[in-house]
Order: C-alpha cells, then sequence, then structure tokens
C-alpha cells in the first residue's frame, strides 16, 4: 500500500508555507523538507519513500505487531559500508522534548550491496525498538538516518551510551566516528494508537 500526498500552499499574513497533506495529517514544510535520497522504508503493509504521517489505522500495526522494516537505498554504493540511525527528537513529546534523541535502532557495518537492495544486515549496537509514543503526546518524528561509514572504523557506544536509549547525541556519535553524510534521510510522523 502506498499512501499519496497532496500539497498546497497556505498563505497567512502574507507568509505562505508549503504544506504536504496525507489522508490523515498536515506536514510542515520543515517535516517535509528532512527527506533527502531515496531511502526507503518497507513494513508489511506500508511502503514509506517520502516524509509522511502515518494515518490512524496503521498506528497499531507499527507501534505493536511489526518488526523493523527493511530499508533500502537504491543509490548506496556496493563497495562502501553505512551506518543507519532511527531517532525519535520528540521524547517524551514534541513540545517538551527532554529525553531527545530517543535511540530507537542502531546499525552499523551495512554492506552497500545489502543496502541496495533491502537486506540491512550488520553489526546491531541499538536493537530496534517499535514506535510507541507514549498517549497524549501528540505527533512524534522518527527519523532515519543513513551515513557512509570510513574504512577500517569499528564503532561502539561508550558505557553512559549503553545505560540509556534516552538523551542520546547522535551528533557526537557522526562526529566521534566521522561518518559521511547523512548520505540519506527519512522520516514519518506517529501518534499513539489510542489518541
Amino acid at each position: 500500500m502506498h499512501l499519496f500526498c497532496t500539497s498546497l500552499v497556505l498563505c497567512v499574513l502574507s507568509a505562505c508555507h508549503m504544506i504536504t497533506s496525507t489522508c490523515d495529517g498536515l506536514l510542515t514544510s520543515e517535516d517535509a523538507e528532512f527527506c533527502k535520497g531515496e531511502l526507503k522504508l518497507i513494513y508489511p503493509d506500508l511502503v514509506i519513500d517520502e516524509c509522511l504521517i502515518i494515518p490512524q489505522r496503521i498506528r497499531e500495526k507499527i507501534s505493536k505487531e511489526w518488526g523493523s522494516p527493511q530499508v533500502q537505498l537504491p543509490s548506496a554504493d556496493e563497495e562502501k559500508k553505512y551506518t543507519l540511525l532511527m531517532v525519535d527528537p520528540d521524547a517524551p513529546s514534541r513540545k517538551k522534548p527532554s529525553r531527545a534523541y530517543w535511540r530507537h535502532w542502531l546499525l552499523a557495518d551495512i554492506k552497500g550491496e545489502a543496502l541496495k537492495t533491502g537486506d540491512v544486515r550488520g553489526i546491531e549496537l541499538s536493537a530496534y525498538t517499535r514506535p510507541t509514543p507514549p498517549q497524549g503526546t501528540g505527533l512524534h518524528r522518527y527519523q532515519f538516518l543513513v551515513f557512509e561509514q570510513p574504512e577500517g572504523q569499528t564503532m561502539s557506544l561508550s558505557p553512559q551510551e549503553k545505560s540509556s536509549l534516552g538523551n542520546w547525541d547522535p551528533q557526537a556519535f557522526v562526529q566521534r566516528f566521522g561518518l559521511a553524510g547523512p548520505v540519506a534521510s527519512l522520516q514519518f510522523l506517529t501518534q499513539n494508537h489510542k489518541d
């Protein structure tokens, strides 16, 4: 199933903003612009290849039933290795992100040839955790970023990083290991399925 979006220009007090509409809500231009490259997430009943808001009817599946998505980047260089980060910058809520960035998934040493086909395997530094926004906290952004990994680099989390998924500093991790990019990024927004 592929959702398609329409765009409209909203002008308020002579300031115009491009808004992408899904069947279940509106993306701000800032949220829509996050998506770069050809990154694709493939869940059992949902293919995400652009920034979007997860429809209400899918929210329970993505937070309770489905495991990690297939991740595909057709432009990946077969000779290189990549690192994949999945984070929630809105923990516990977008208005008060006191636990941002919440680390949902961290894979290193993904072979480019596997990333091209969507068969990502690598060293799992953080196991996949489903998007489960707390009730009443509104929409959360779940961001997927792919970085090119330098040759011969062995990545790991520090003891402090391993002790908590919340308050993680992805930028410090990227700088510590000299990761290039992101070469592609994608996000979806969802909220608690009971809201």
